[in-house]
């Protein structure tokens, strides 16, 4: 596989008022697999070799697809699979926006620069991570949903830090950290207590 010639086919289908190409419109011919691997920490590799130009990393991010369990590079007219070890994004960073409201909205910011406003609880829920890098309890952790259903883990520091400003309920055996967005309570942890 040639990705400057791929490059170019994504760079020439995008259309300029969207900020993202249509891939779920696209469903060209299958071309094989190809020896790119979005490693457990966010990193994009080709050949074995990171892919150090974080323009050409968001650029393919942006014609990322996935079908059932499986994850593709698609132009409108070339398909080729690549690896996921985990999730195919990380959220490295995060911020508040005040709201015209006076309400604030939780931003999480994935590796590739994606944005994701935290406003429906349909956009997290909690998992358990690979075994490389779960804790020994096997704790679920909070997974978001970036766009369709390409989905990011939290990295750790970003989870500790939102810990930090969570929320604690307590319900009898289960204790749940909440935080606040978009006037809404979001889960990203549970302990049991009855452990």
């Amino acid at each position: 596989m040639d990705l400057t010639k791929f490059q170019k086919q994504i760079e020439g289908s995008s259309d300029k008022a969207r900020p993202l190409p249509p891939v779920e419109n696209w469903n060209p011919d299958f071309c094989g697999d190809i020896n790119m691997v979005i490693a457990m920490d966010g990193r994009w590799f080709y050949e074995g070799t990171p892919v150090g130009r974080a323009s050409l990393v968001k650029l393919f991010s942006s014609v990322l697809k996935k079908e059932e369990d499986n994850y593709f590079l698609v132009t409108p007219v070339e398909k080729v699979g690549i690896t996921v070890e985990d999730t195919p994004f990380l959220i490295t960073q995060w911020k508040v926006l005040e709201e015209k409201d006076n309400s604030k909205t939780l931003v999480l910011v994935t590796q590739t620069g994606d944005e994701v406003r935290l406003n429906n609880e349909e956009q997290i829920e909690l998992r358990v991570p690979p075994e490389e890098i779960r804790d020994k309890d096997a704790t679920a952790i909070p997974y978001v949903c970036v766009r369709r259903n390409l989905w990011a883990r939290l990295h750790q520091n970003v989870y500790y830090q939102l810990l930090e400003k969570a929320e604690e309920k307590s319900n009898g055996d289960t204790t749940r950290f909440l935080i606040h967005s978009a006037n809404r309570n979001f889960v990203i942890g549970e302990v049991n207590q009855s452990k």
